[in-house]
């Protein structure tokens, strides 16, 4: 049963192809630490995604296309669990948590070149203790560097950049654990991180720019149904609308922040694993998240989602190599700009994310 875990991992992979909401991509998961022995392991996603939409009457180009305005992106991951006693584990996880690639193509298009860049790395440590009854408690630091740069073609002009910086978060978490069926349920709450971003607009220094990356809660089950099966999902709640990014020149001139959020975002996951041999195990995963209704962002015009991954998991000796792709259907959105008026509609989106994980125990 151990091997039919594995193809967990290549959800994780291609978690960003779905377009979750905001600009969530890794779902900060702390897989690894429940890794049998020691263990290390490396992982790549690629994700392709395609999102556009129509200008309408209340736009400045009505009935202009914007082409796909949502650019294709890397996804790096990696981590080590260490058994450092008969009750005591340690890992170091490595993810891009959240991150964001916009350009608008060439077209006649109110925000035609206009583009936005946002990047995240974080270092995750953490210490899991093994307690009486199949109970295990974990926690440790995250520190997490951030990046920014955006063109708003709207405001005639209007650069930004955000330097990188680096915060500090932390994560808890509690597990029940019974392995002779692969039972595991863990609960874990990710913090804030604040940022404090050194800040040019127009091509000259402006007030630094606090942003926060948000609080979030996830909840990741697996069982054992049948010899050789496993049922496995997750529950994710991510706080977006603490989430905020205001620029002192943009928000002046505008009277908006660049980015916000009007809604937190739930989202699920439900999927089997089989283990066919001793060297192959599949897997097959069903992801949702409800819209949320109202206007998007113009930097970020998706609602919801709908998404299936599949996955399959080869192991040789102590290596073990999980690949996935998963196929998001991602849920239409209007964006405004003045007057609470529909400034234009995105239907019809979608996005593709294929990944690899290789894992070694030692």
């Amino acid at each position: 049963m151990k091997r039919v875990t594995a193809t967990l991992g290549a959800l994780a992979l291609t978690a960003g192809a779905a377009s979750a909401g905001g600009i969530d991509r890794s779902g900060q998961s702390v897989a690894a630490i429940f890794e049998t022995g020691n263990y290390l392991e490396f992982s790549l996603g690629s994700i392709s995604p395609d999102v556009s939409g129509v200008a309408t009457a209340f736009s400045p180009t009505p009935g202009g296309a914007s082409g796909n305005m949502a650019l294709n992106y890397l996804q790096l991951g990696g981590a080590l669990k260490i058994n450092i006693g008969q009750n005591l584990d340690a890992a170091i996880i490595v993810d891009q948590p959240f991150g964001s690639d916009v350009l608008y193509p060439a077209a006649p298009y109110f925000l035609s070149g206009s583009e936005a860049v946002l990047n995240t790395l974080a270092v995750t440590g953490l210490l899991k203790y093994h307690m009486p009854s199949n109970i295990s408690v974990y926690g440790g630091l995250r520190y997490q560097t951030m990046d920014a740069n955006a063109v708003v073609t709207l405001v005639p002009g209007y650069t930004v950049q955000g330097a990188a910086d680096g915060g500090v978060g932390y994560v808890v978490g509690v597990a029940y654990e019974k392995p002779d069926i692969a039972l595991r349920v863990a609960l874990t709450y990710n913090s804030e991180v604040k940022h404090s971003l050194a800040t040019t607009e127009f091509g000259v220094a402006s007030p630094d720019t606090p942003i926060t990356t948000p609080q979030s809660v996830n909840l990741e089950f697996q069982t054992g149904v049948a010899a050789d099966t496993l049922v496995f999902g997750s529950v994710r709640w991510v706080d977006w609308t603490a989430f905020n990014i205001s620029p002192a020149a943009y928000t002046g001139l505008t009277g908006d922040p660049l980015v916000s959020y009007s809604s937190d975002t739930v989202t699920y996951a439900l999927g089997v694993g089989r283990k066919l041999n001793d060297s192959w195990s599949i897997a097959a995963s069903l992801g949702y998240e409800a819209p949320v209704g109202g206007f998007a962002s113009n930097l970020g015009p998706t609602d919801g989602k709908r998404s299936i991954t599949l996955a399959a998991s080869y192991t040789r000796g102590n290596m073990e190599i999980t690949s996935g792709v998963t196929y998001a259907d991602v849920g239409d959105a209007q964006t405004t700009l003045v007057a609470n008026l529909p400034a234009a509609d995105f239907t019809g989106n979608q996005a593709l994310g294929v990944g690899v994980k290789v894992g070694f125990s030692f």
